[in-house]
């Protein structure tokens, strides 16, 4: 079986710069993947890479067995099928909720009103903010409105879904909600790449942790095995400045 996306020694560097350097990775249909390292260190730049937010100055984006970092790329489609969650929610304010999540699929993907209201009232109620659909974005929290860009970006149909530290601008309490709003998504069965500075979280969602540090991947293994008994003396100073709490609502099922 082909991997749904994959990466072959990939290079990236703004002007003499090296950012990222010989990244391999690959990822299946239904596996969720958290990155983790050091500010700095190239993960969000690598999401930004897949995403075709960033040339890449060599190496290869191969997504369902086709390579998408060619300069014919149509990465509007691209983009389609992988989605991507920013730190910044980027809601319309002068629209509703509602009206915010239909934008995509009615203007772009040209689906019926029907459908994709029916598609995003159903997610709406799985994250907890069916109530909120006539609602403008003033009017939520910092937490409602990251789900509710969650819930935009699901209802483009994705096939992977790339999230960059999504609750780096969040108090904790809300920034529960958003994690336990990924967990949840997880067990839906949705592809996911994190990128993600909250370390339990990592621990209680990912099928792999793939850890980074200076431009480059240290360490890659199953959650349990890196975080108990790290291979690199790099990621054990790394996990020894957190403390680990059990304080989401559970575990990826599985």
């Amino acid at each position: 079986m082909s991997h749904l996306l994959k990466i072959d020694h990939l290079y990236k560097k703004f002007d003499s710069s090296e950012i990222l350097h010989d990244i391999n990775l690959k990822i299946d249909k239904g596996e969720v993947l958290v990155i983790v390292g050091p500010s700095g260190c190239g993960k969000s730049t690598l999401l930004r890479c897949i995403n075709g937010l960033e040339e890449i100055q060599g190496g290869d984006i191969v997504f369902e067995g086709k390579k998408i970092n060619g300069k014919n790329t149509k990465w509007n489609l691209v983009r389609q099928q992988i989605g991507m969650v920013f730190q910044s929610y980027d809601l319309f304010p002068h629209m509703n909720i509602l009206d915010n999540i239909l934008l995509g699929p009615l203007k772009v993907q040209k689906v019926k009103r029907k459908d994709a209201e029916e598609k995003a009232l159903a997610l709406l109620k799985r994250v907890g903010l069916e109530e909120k659909k006539e609602a403008y974005p003033r009017q939520l929290s910092g937490g409602q409105k990251q789900r509710v860009a969650i819930v935009r970006a699901l209802c483009m149909n994705p096939k992977i879904m790339l999230f960059d530290e999504v609750t780096a601008s969040l108090d904790p309490e809300v920034a529960r909600e958003v994690l336990d709003c990924l967990l949840e998504l997880a067990n839906m069965g949705m592809t996911m790449i994190i990128v993600t500075h909250e370390m339990a979280f990592a621990k209680a969602v990912a099928d792999r942790v793939l850890f980074m540090d200076e431009g480059k991947i240290v360490e890659e293994n199953l959650p349990k095995l890196f975080f108990d008994n790290p291979k690199s003396e790099r990621a054990k100073r790394f996990l020894s400045r957190f403390n680990f709490d059990n304080s989401l609502k559970g575990e990826k099922n599985g």
